[in-house]
């Protein structure tokens, strides 16, 4: 059975929107997920803490990461619980699992590629296989990735709201990242065998 887990942090609620949308996608596919909110109330004199979540991800097949971008990066919730897998980095419990993510910012290009690439340096640490968007923003068929970024999904707000575009690239994300763990687990992705 295929198991996904989504760990984010959301101020606004845009993220958490994203978050919601690549829920929902998985909800029609039917399968195992579960969702979890970054809270401040987790972060203990600057320290993430939260062993039933850490224990959980490492029974997941893919982990998707969400954070708004502050500053030209990961907000300083989620890079407490980035940090905290430091805990079990050299041991790589993540190693070979999917990873994918999302992000938001209220500039238009407020660096939001660079949450992204913490992101994909975060998972290629741990062993982890990254997943970006297979739709160029002019790929107008697929309706997703309206700001263009390949590394995953963005999103732009002033107000609060998510574009329907951008909800429409998260649920995309998901799936895409489902359809990737099934193609790995089934043995129908192309890899290089041992050298």
């Amino acid at each position: 059975m295929i198991k996904i887990g989504i760990v984010y942090f959301s101020n606004t609620d845009v993220t958490g929107k994203l978050a919601r949308a690549a829920c929902s996608e998985l909800v029609n596919q039917k399968v195992l997920f579960f969702s979890h909110q970054i809270l401040g109330a987790e972060i203990i004199e600057g320290r993430f803490i939260n062993k039933i979540l850490m224990d959980e991800l490492k029974t997941c097949d893919a982990i998707i990461f969400g954070s708004p971008t502050y500053m030209g990066n990961v907000a300083a919730q989620f890079k407490a619980f980035a940090d905290a897998t430091s805990d079990f980095w050299e041991t790589q419990d993540w190693s070979g699992k999917i990873a994918a993510g999302f992000t938001s910012g209220t500039g238009l290009n407020g660096d939001q590629a660079s949450t992204l690439q913490y992101f994909v340096t975060l998972a290629s640490q741990h062993g982890m296989i990254w997943v970006g968007l297979d739709a160029p923003f002019s790929n107008t068929a697929k309706g997703v990735n309206r700001l263009g970024c390949q590394l995953g999904v963005t999103s732009h707000s002033l107000d609060g709201s998510a574009h329907e575009t951008d909800i429409r690239s998260s649920k995309y994300l998901a799936h895409r990242v489902l359809t990737t763990v099934q193609k790995f687990k089934s043995g129908t992705y192309p890899i290089v065998s041992d050298l």
